[in-house]
């Protein structure tokens, strides 16, 4: 639902929150071989504690949908 996820993924640690949270996820782009590869694709790494990760989930999701109303 991104084309950018380089953007995306500043944008989401430099202008967005969810009642003073965000989060952090990775372009894919550096994990491929290939540079044409992963360019609208992010990664995630999981939580230990399983309400951290509910809570990342949450921010996640409205922080996509903002930017998708934004940047779309």
């Amino acid at each position: 639902p991104i084309q950018d996820a380089e953007h995306f993924v500043a944008w989401m640690l430099t202008d967005f929150h969810l009642d003073q949270e965000t989060v952090m996820v990775a372009p894919a782009q550096g994990f491929y071989s290939s540079s044409d590869k992963g360019k609208d694709e992010v990664r995630i790494a999981y939580v230990l504690k399983e309400q951290d990760l509910r809570r990342a989930i949450e921010v996640f999701k409205a922080g996509l949908k903002k930017y998708q109303t934004l940047f779309s």
